[in-house]
């Protein structure tokens, strides 16, 4: 994926993602420092279209709560046995609609207990 297909992407979901989870104003988009993401272009577009976007400094611990949502289905993607790329993709796309929101919604509820854990382990790692 390249920085375009990035917008693209953003484009496509971001705006529609929003309105649908009935997010307030005053929300904040949080993405990592993968070089699509901090292109030049991706910040110009995300600043055109007004969306605030948190400061996330390189080299630190993962706290994006997406990350525990990938371990999950990568697991469970990988019981699966898929073998071939339409099988895989067949499959992340079934698993991922079986997490229940529930999961993602406690991610989000414990990222300060989180947070405070790695200040804590002063950005070592931690039991998350």
């Amino acid at each position: 994926m390249n920085g375009a297909m990035y917008r693209e992407i953003l484009s496509d979901n971001l705006l529609p993602s929003a309105r649908a989870l009935k997010m307030k104003r005053g929300w904040v988009f949080q993405h990592d420092n993968d070089p699509k993401h901090t292109a030049r272009a991706t910040k110009e577009w995300l600043r055109k279209k007004h969306f605030k976007v948190l400061e996330w400094p390189s080299q630190s611990p993962d706290l994006n709560p997406i990350e525990n949502l990938w371990r999950e289905l990568k697991v469970c993607v990988a019981q699966r046995q898929p073998h071939n790329i339409t099988a895989l993709e067949e499959i992340c796309m079934e698993e991922w609609a079986k997490i229940p929101a529930t999961v993602c919604e406690n991610l989000v509820k414990t990222y300060r207990k989180r947070l405070t854990s790695v200040i804590a382990n002063k950005g070592y790692i931690t039991k998350y």
